[in-house]
């Protein structure tokens, strides 16, 4: 179902919270809702967003899902993205890969439990107060491993994806699924690296080609080529073409993207127990 976002005031505490009403017409709207606040109880994770509370609405023959959420005051990553952007700068490496840091925790949590996200993308990145990211919109979250066995089965696969999956962050698997494979979480590293693109240069790699009207679909069978950068080191350009590798059997794990960036900057592997 189509969505609506309130800000809304606690009565009792005085807090702020964020209210996402979720309008459903049918039967499988509800139960699309209903799996939504079912994700959001497998986690309670600093890097995933809580769910406050939820309840099922009746408003004549249509139902609305009611999920209250915390109120994260600093926005998207989109929003900082484009704040610099408009500023004609860039985002320093040494925030990039704080924020990196934290997103990949939380779909480490995701991905340890057998979960995908399956949506991941800058506006579905929120920075607290603390400029930690919290990933939110588990709507399109589901088992990481799709086993496909027929065509009708790639088929269906790739239908939910063309409307679960937002078309510049969706990984190459995706668009044509082949009748006889293994779908599995490696399509939220693909997203994860259109993310890190999209804080290093400014714009998601694909988002240009879909403004344009270009096949996307097309674009992400290709090797991506990067912009020429100096901004960056050469390892962090390393990291963000080994996750962006078409293939997905030899795209890394997110242990090892975990592993690679607490090699790049030391201070995130103590970073759970000790922040200064």
């Amino acid at each position: 179902g189509f969505s609506y976002v309130d800000l809304v005031e606690g009565l009792r505490d005085g807090r702020f919270y964020a209210l996402k009403r979720i309008l459903c017409h049918d039967k499988e709207d509800r139960q699309a809702a209903l799996h939504e606040v079912e994700m959001h109880g497998l986690f309670d994770h600093p890097n995933i967003l809580r769910l406050v509370a939820h309840c099922m609405v009746e408003k004549g023959a249509k139902h609305e899902a009611w999920l209250l959420l915390p109120y994260v005051k600093g926005g998207t990553l989109w929003r900082e993205v484009e704040a610099l952007r408009e500023k004609g700068t860039f985002m320093p490496e040494q925030r990039i890969l704080l924020i990196l840091h934290g997103i990949c925790r939380g779909l480490q949590a995701i991905h340890s439990k057998g979960y995908a996200h399956r949506d991941l993308k800058p506006t579905n990145v929120l920075l607290d107060e603390d400029d930690q990211p919290v990933l939110m919109d588990l709507g399109s979250m589901n088992q990481a491993r799709i086993e496909v066995n027929s065509s009708r089965e790639a088929m269906a696969v790739q239908d939910w994806a063309a409307q679960r999956c937002t078309i510049s962050y969706r990984a190459p698997e995706l668009f044509t699924v082949p009748s006889q494979c293994i779908i599995d979480e490696r399509t939220d590293i693909w997203s994860l690296g259109c993310v890190l693109y999209c804080m290093m240069f400014g714009e998601g790699p694909f988002d240009a080609i879909f403004q344009k009207g270009d096949s996307v679909a097309l674009a992400v069978q290709s090797p991506i080529v990067f912009p020429p950068t100096t901004r960056y080191s050469a390892a962090l350009q390393r990291l963000l073409s080994s996750m962006m590798t078409v293939n997905p059997q030899e795209r890394p794990s997110i242990d090892d993207i975990l592993h690679h960036l607490e090699g790049l900057q030391p201070a995130l592997a103590g970073q759970d127990t000790t922040q200064i």
